[in-house]
């Protein structure tokens, strides 16, 4: 069997930045153990792997570890490939998944995520989080994910969590999401994920399910400007909408290859 691989770098427009994901179209289901196997051998945050359906696509994401309920870099990634290398033409790609519907559109070169809100509630920081934090934040939130709150941009750059200390702590699809208001943008973050293989993720688009309406709330604005100040940087432009929120991003294909399951 021979499956065709895209790795396309997610919320950038410059090829290095944003987030890899590796995309691999399916004719049907493979087994569970083997889609794991191709994804430990690929060694990226996210494989994700998706069927075309009656009326869309099928998708599941995965990384090195387990599958995961919800992506937002490689869910704009599978529709980069979609469009641009298999030729859809249609003006709105939708994805079942288990986190439900979702869809994607399109504005100009930009790919539109119609995603499920998370708006965090007031949280403890478990102590083993706190330990492993350079800087403690001013306020803890939780959805799926621990949301702190920090004071400048400044703090969320010199952020330093103890990887060896967070070993211990399992947070299941969770992370830790470290927010604050930007300088240039609307808000800033930085997102990391205890005994994952890739520590700090480049750009998250499922952790803005939670920021995106934080954020609109704390600053009443509905259309926001997020930049994910990892090392390969991200750009999202989202839009706060009841109990959806819209994240919008570029893609860039780096390259494209063959698998060979024989």
């Amino acid at each position: 069997m021979k499956l065709t691989k895209y790795h396309v770098d997610a919320f950038t427009d410059q090829l290095f930045g944003g987030n890899p994901a590796c995309v691999i179209p399916l004719e049907e289901w493979l087994a569970d153990d083997l889609l794991m196997k191709i994804t430990q051998e690929n060694n990226l945050a996210e494989t994700v792997f998706f069927t075309k359906t009656n009326n869309g696509f099928q998708i599941r994401w995965f990384t090195p570890e387990i599958e995961m309920d919800l992506c937002g870099h490689a869910t704009l990634a599978s529709a980069h490939v979609i469009k641009k290398h298999l030729n859809y033409s249609g003006d709105k790609i939708c994805f079942t998944s288990a986190s439900g519907e979702l869809s994607v559109t399109f504005d100009e070169d930009r790919y539109v995520l119609d995603f499920p809100s998370r708006m965090p509630e007031k949280a403890g920081l478990p102590d083993i989080i706190k330990a492993s934090l350079n800087v403690q934040p001013q306020e803890v939130f939780q959805a799926r994910d621990y949301v702190l709150i920090y004071q400048s941009e400044e703090e969320i750059k010199a952020l330093n969590l103890d990887k060896n200390m967070l070993e211990a702590i399992d947070l299941g699809y969770g992370g830790i999401v470290c927010t604050a208001l930007g300088k240039e943008a609307d808000f800033v973050s930085r997102f990391f994920t205890p005994g994952a293989t890739i520590f700090e993720d480049p750009v998250t688009g499922s952790a803005h399910c939670s920021l995106v309406p934080f954020w609109s709330k704390q600053l009443m604005k509905k259309y926001l400007l997020a930049h994910q100040i990892s090392d390969r940087h991200g750009i999202l432009y989202c839009t706060n909408n009841e109990d959806r929120v819209l994240l919008a991003g570029n893609a860039k294909t780096y390259s494209v290859g063959e698998i060979y399951l024989v």
